[in-house]
């Protein structure tokens, strides 16, 4: 015979109870705080200065491929050195540290973390209820500012996207997304970990830059010399160290989302990674691949990006509920 709950458990209803309140809370103050309002209006400067310069570039070279809109996104506009895709890549885990590195500890600090469980909010829904309004507020964010990038292109261009160039954007955002989850989810687990916020964005951004320029040139390099040998045997070069350094690199979430990104910006990709000749044996170089295609490539990197925010959510979460908090 199941056991009664307490009055307190009845009062309170399910563990989830209040968690639409906490998430529609948090959304409005994470999209209407200056923080964010100073990040988005930078943000969405560089992309539209940017994206205004590559629809000057395409409509010199029109006819020269027919990605127009996927072009739009990858090419490097003179005078910018960069792409909107290396924009975006490079401002996604700020803004998604910005979003996140005070979420559990400024309440600690101002100590109202005790009255706001003395409500019917049980530390559950207080916690996935935060991490889902900063991901809200960083989607509608993204989606704005994919939607001014797509409109003003049809707009210069004088022509809408084609549906595969329509699907590879939309994947592309889903990347994007799923790329800052994982940003948002290290960013609450810091703020879990240390109550000042100082130093839980130190800590993320840290690891941030860790994975962004070093992590690859040399972290990569040393493990996998470490666990598979040198790169180069007797015989030419260590194939179990082409395939160690693969895993290693795709530890960082920033690799993942570059595979995905370039597997579906660039509709001619068709592998990741080192390229054997088996795998061009009966293919057409240049051609471009579907985009059904693309989606399997990627289908890897995707799930990778969707898992880890996954487990180091679940980190944060059995961290937080091991906490004390008291009044």
């Amino acid at each position: 015979m199941p056991l009664s709950r307490s009055p307190e458990a009845r009062r309170r209803g399910s563990p989830w109870t209040g968690l639409g309140a906490v998430v529609a809370k948090e959304t409005a103050d994470n999209l209407s705080g200056v923080r964010m309002l100073v990040i988005e209006a930078l943000v969405f400067l560089i992309a539209l200065v940017v994206a205004w310069l590559s629809t000057n570039t395409i409509r010199e070279t029109i006819g020269q491929s027919p990605f127009l809109f996927l072009r739009l996104l990858t090419i490097a506009p003179d005078p910018i050195p960069f792409s909107f895709i290396f924009m975006i890549g490079l401002v996604t885990p700020v803004i998604a540290i910005a979003l996140g590195f005070d979420a559990i500890n400024a309440e600690f600090n101002q100590r109202t973390l005790s009255r706001i469980l003395a409500q019917p909010i049980y530390r559950d829904a207080l916690l996935l209820g935060k991490f889902l309004a900063r991901l809200l507020a960083f989607t509608i964010a993204l989606v704005s500012l994919w939607l001014l990038v797509l409109g003003q292109g049809f707009l210069r261009l004088g022509l809408p996207p084609s549906f595969e160039e329509l699907i590879r954007m939309l994947g592309f955002l889903l990347a994007t997304i799923a790329y800052g989850g994982v940003w948002i989810a290290l960013a609450v687990l810091f703020s879990v970990l240390f109550r000042a916020p100082a130093t839980a964005a130190l800590a993320a951004l840290g690891l941030w830059l860790l994975f962004a320029f070093f992590w690859t040139i040399m972290v990569t390099p040393l493990l996998s010399t470490i666990i598979a040998g040198p790169s180069q045997g007797l015989l030419g070069p260590n194939l179990a160290y082409l395939q160690t350094a693969q895993i290693v690199e795709r530890i960082s979430p920033n690799t993942l989302y570059a595979d995905a990104a370039q597997a579906l910006l660039y509709p001619d990709t068709r592998a990741l990674g080192p390229v054997f000749v088996s795998q061009l044996r009966g293919a057409l170089l240049g051609a471009p691949l579907p985009v059904s295609q693309s989606f399997i490539l990627i289908w890897p990197q995707l799930t990778g990006l969707i898992a880890a925010t996954i487990v180091i959510f679940a980190i944060a979460y059995v961290v937080f509920q091991r906490q004390e908090i008291r009044a």
